[in-house]
């Protein structure tokens, strides 16, 4: 399990739109990454369009924002395209990331089990350490809140 002040596990995924995002080239700026369980669905597209409104504020307080799941970049761009996102969306469609984050968990609802990646923002600084992580998020309110751990560094 990654705690504070670990160094961020390394990754390059494709992107919406096209290409790809390494965080080895991210280096020099904080980054946000911000996990999600599935595309269009009520909480993640909530929070997806809280950091796309609040994307510019967190670009002037020197941290970039990419959202994270397992749904394919097809999808992400759909999902973009449908809402408006401006929040670059990562795919980790084999769930390798999700892994090394510590995000892939057994979730219980209504009594059924089943695994599935549990809503998380984690903060990584200038040098790739990880400063803040919220697991088990709630939606209302967080990007605020992340926004102003990023205005805090």
């Amino acid at each position: 399990m990654l705690d504070i002040s670990d160094l961020a596990p390394g990754f390059t995924l494709p992107r919406d739109g096209g290409g790809e995002v390494s965080l080895s080239d991210l280096r020099g700026g904080a980054v946000v990454l911000f996990f999600y369980p599935r595309d269009d669905t009520p909480g993640c597209t909530k929070e997806s369009i809280g950091f796309s409104e609040h994307l510019q504020a967190f670009a002037d307080a020197g941290a970039q924002v990419f959202g994270i799941s397992k749904d394919t970049v097809a999808k992400h761009d759909k999902f973009v395209a449908k809402h408006s996102l401006t929040t670059p969306l990562l795919s980790d469609a084999d769930g390798s990331m999700c892994e090394d984050y510590g995000v892939w968990v057994e979730k219980n609802m209504y009594g059924k089990k089943s695994m599935g990646i549990e809503r998380s923002t984690f903060l990584i600084d200038a040098e790739g350490k990880i400063v803040r992580i919220w697991r088990k998020v709630k939606v209302p309110g967080h990007v605020e809140e992340v926004l102003e751990a990023v205005k805090g560094m």
